[in-house]
């Protein structure tokens, strides 16, 4: 709990987003209603999804051809792979982003509900649901993702996101995207669940830490190469010790 602890609280987006959430348990003292279980269920749930479709669509995509954008992705998310133990590479460099995306899906569901409820309530709403709702989800998959990774003492609950997890780092990068413990049913829901026999079918021992790309692909060495990465795929660490 402690290892895992000292690497949430090192992550940019969870500090960048903790003002925001700060703000909404505020709002929520301040609108004290039927509605606010509502909304935090909504949030949280719609948060589970777009961890999931994110993951799937947006850093499981086909890698880009143009290096430029291959290594946005590689430093989002295929160094991650390649470097699984090395929470340097635990979450993406853009720490802004989460705060973002969620200010741009509160004007959206804001939208929505104006016709129906007036500015100020929809506004509310919107993001009560998405700024402590969705957050407190986020910050719930960095704590699955960040313990499924550290080599530290875990009790049951931590051994099983572990398993789940590596199963898709280690045996079948094309399942298991959902992270968040108690929410595998949406791998099922989407036939994306871990399942044995397709792993061991699809299983390449050379390119399954690359996400399916050779190794050697000339992207890959560009990449780690702009990021100052040293060492090869599937070191404990993505450079050389200076110490």
């Amino acid at each position: 709990m402690k290892e895992t602890l000292s690497v949430l609280i090192r992550m940019g987006s969870l500090h960048r987003l903790f003002p925001f959430w700060l703000l909404g348990v505020f709002l929520i003292s301040q609108n004290l209603s039927w509605w606010i279980p509502v909304a935090l269920i909504y949030g949280y749930i719609a948060q589970l999804f777009v961890e999931y479709g994110m993951h799937r669509f947006l850093m499981h995509r086909e890698p880009p051809k143009d290096q430029g954008t291959f290594n946005e992705l590689y430093r989002t998310h295929i160094g991650h792979h390649e470097y699984p133990t090395d929470p340097e590479f635990f979450t993406g460099d853009d720490h802004w982003y989460a705060v973002r995306f969620g200010l741009l899906s509160t004007v959206i569901h804001t939208a929505v509900l104006w016709p129906f409820l007036g500015l100020i309530p929809a506004l509310t709403i919107s993001y009560i649901a998405l700024f402590v709702g969705s957050v407190s989800a986020f910050a719930f998959y960095e704590y699955c993702h960040t313990i499924a990774h550290l080599n530290v003492p875990k009790g049951r609950l931590g051994q099983y996101i572990t398993r789940k997890h590596l199963a898709h780092h280690f045996q079948d990068h094309h399942a298991t995207f959902q992270v968040s413990f108690g929410f595998d049913w949406i791998d099922r829901l989407f036939g994306t669940a871990h399942d044995k026999a397709t792993a061991k079918e699809r299983f390449d021992r050379k390119t399954m830490l690359s996400m399916g790309m050779d190794p050697e692909d000339l992207r890959l060495v560009t990449a780690r190469k702009a990021f100052g990465i040293t060492e090869k795929p599937g070191s404990k660490t993505a450079r050389t010790s200076t110490t």
